[in-house]
């Protein structure tokens, strides 16, 4: 299990992350990322980290829980 966060002061609303996994992300009214899920099953792991690798501000991570 894995847990994914997100550093809301770098967010730049790309949405980067929502095209590669919007079950986990969305964007909120004033651009910034808004995290669906938290968890990441192991199943999951290697798509939303893809997704957060996309971000090109790096503002999301993937770590072990």
């Amino acid at each position: 299990m894995a847990i994914v966060t997100a550093n809301l002061s770098l967010c730049q609303g790309y949405a980067n992350c929502v095209v590669a996994a919007d079950d986990y992300f969305d964007i909120d009214d004033d651009g910034l990322v808004v995290l669906l899920k938290t968890d990441v099953p192991d199943d999951q792991r290697e798509r939303v980290e893809a997704a957060a690798r996309s971000c090109p501000v790096s503002a999301l991570r993937v770590t072990d829980a």
